[in-house]
């Protein structure tokens, strides 16, 4: 169980939900924690419950059968993920990893489904997540096809800025280079030189432990044609 006060601050679509709704989500809604590297639910598993990052940081990878391992995306605080999996009751098609320590929220599916079938509120929600979802990944296979190192990252920051996954994330994000590298799918040198051209050209500032962005709409088509 999760009091009202804390599940807004950790889900900005439950701030909309109706009384009886938000009731339901904040009886239901568990937190638990998790080390960095661990793996939170893997590909072919059963796990029936929608999630969303109190905090922390997480990669969803997948890994082929001779060990190749790509990133899918990243999620950070305020995100929520899964969606799909759940609606479609289906396992898990890629693996879930802790990146850092971080601590998750977690809704069961029969409180998902029915927030979906009784929440006007929380299905207007889901469309929209849902459709700026399929427009990421859409751009992730693009960026990995069309664009070199330095574009991958700053797209890899962009996403990480999107006021519609994270609506509560601000300008500033807590997050390493190397943590950066590992989304974006390049190593960390490679990390720190994309983020020096980046910053060199005016689109965010490198601080100790942290981006900030200063021209979002620049991240989100660098190297376009």
């Amino acid at each position: 169980m999760i009091d009202a006060t804390r599940l807004h601050e950790i889900a900005a679509w439950s701030r909309a939900l109706e009384p009886e709704a938000l009731e339901r989500v904040r009886t239901a809604a568990v937190e638990r924690r998790y080390p960095a590297g661990a793996l939170v639910c893997g590909t072919g598993h059963k796990f029936d419950h929608w999630m969303g990052v109190a905090d922390g940081l997480l990669k969803m990878r997948a890994i082929s059968r001779e060990g190749k391992e790509v990133t899918l995306s990243g999620v950070h605080s305020g995100g929520w993920f899964g969606e799909g999996t759940i609606l479609k009751d289906e396992l898990r098609r890629y693996d879930i990893v802790a990146i850092r320590p971080s601590s998750l929220a977690m809704i069961d599916r029969t409180t998902f489904m029915w927030l979906f079938e009784n929440s006007g509120a929380f299905a207007r929600f889901l469309v929209v997540q849902m459709n700026e979802r399929l427009g990421h990944f859409i751009g992730l296979l693009e960026n990995d096809r069309m664009l070199d190192a330095t574009g991958r990252v700053a797209r890899a920051v962009a996403i990480m800025f999107n006021p519609v996954l994270y609506p509560d994330s601000g300008r500033h994000l807590d997050l390493t280079q190397e943590e950066l590298g590992l989304l974006a799918g390049v190593s960390r040198p490679t990390a720190n030189q994309a983020i020096r051209q980046l910053q060199a050209q005016g689109l965010l500032r490198a601080e100790y432990g942290g981006i900030t962005v200063l021209n979002l709409d620049g991240l989100k088509t660098y190297g376009a044609e």
